[in-house]
Parts: structure tokens; sequence; C-alpha cells
């Protein structure tokens, strides 16, 4: 069951579409400039999305453990 959901997961992400500059400011200023300053925008975007996802990643392994543990009392 677990595999199936990470596969299912793994699939979703992987079709998404590229997620830099989706923002309508961030888009227009990495237009504005020439190809690398614009993948150099973008990867500062990307960057600054991870911590928030990193630590909903821990909180839910954190939740996944507890409940673990709490199920074999």
């Amino acid at each position: 069951m677990k595999r199936a959901l990470a596969a299912a997961a793994l699939l979703m992400a992987l079709s998404m579409p590229p997620a830099g500059a989706q923002c309508v400011m961030c888009y227009r200023t990495a237009a504005s400039q020439n190809n690398a300053r614009a993948h150099v925008l973008n990867m500062g975007i990307l960057l600054l999305g991870a911590p928030p996802f990193l630590i909903l990643a821990g909180f839910v392994a954190f939740v996944f453990s507890k409940d673990k543990k709490f199920r074999e009392e």
C-alpha cells in the first residue's frame, strides 16, 4: 500500500510542469532578464520553497512514527 502511494505521488510530481517563476511578478522579472539570470531566479524561488516542504515532511514523519508506536501498545 505504501509503495503504491509513493509511486502515485512520484508520478504526480514528475507529470507537473516546471514550478519556476509562476507568480506574475517573478515571471516578468525573469522574462526581462537574460536566460542565465532567469535560471538563477527560478532556482532561488525553488530554493526558498524547499524549507516549508521539508518541515511539513518532517512533521508528517513524526506523526506517523508516533502513530506506529501508539498502535503497537
